[in-house]
């Protein structure tokens, strides 16, 4: 199975404790070396410790190819995002993990399949990874800043019977 990952969907379970889901979900998650960048931040601008996934067997980073089509998708969306969506099309993903609301829409009109970090969280539950999900959701958004609106938060509940 090949998933890339944009930027937030690491960063968001970085930051609450849970990174550890993806490659027990995925085995493998490949990122463009912007999102590499971007994920650095955390520690440069943040101080978190980063060695973890700086070393981790799991992920993968790799140099988009096409970056007239990365340049295409910059005029809307952020360098992360549109590495992302231009690898994923390159290596023909199963998945790429996104969670902004028009880098999914765009990456859903390009074809690909897209997955968000409650997409994850339901997968890990369902998996037996995590025994709730809602305490998950409650760090993202106070720890990670990770928006969810009232809907989906309840939608997300009802469909993993919480």
């Amino acid at each position: 199975m090949i998933v890339i990952s944009d930027t937030s969907p690491i960063s968001s379970l970085f930051l609450t404790n849970q990174v550890d889901l993806l490659p027990k979900i995925f085995g493998r998650v490949i990122i463009p070396q912007e999102v590499f960048s971007e994920l650095l931040i955390l520690e440069t601008d943040f101080g978190h410790d980063l060695s973890a996934l700086k070393t981790a067997s799991w992920l993968e980073v790799l140099q988009v190819k096409d970056l007239r089509a990365v340049n295409r998708l910059k005029e809307m969306l952020d360098d992360g995002e549109s590495e992302a969506i231009i690898l994923a099309k390159e290596l023909q993903a199963d998945y790429l993990l996104i969670d902004e609301h028009e880098g999914r829409q765009i990456a859903a009109s390009e074809g690909l399949q897209i997955i968000g970090v409650l997409g994850v969280l339901i997968q890990a539950k369902a998996n037996g990874f995590i025994p709730l999900v809602k305490p998950v959701m409650d760090d993202l958004q106070n720890i990670a800043k990770f928006r969810i609106s009232e809907k989906l938060y309840g939608l997300v509940l009802a469909q993993v019977g919480e």
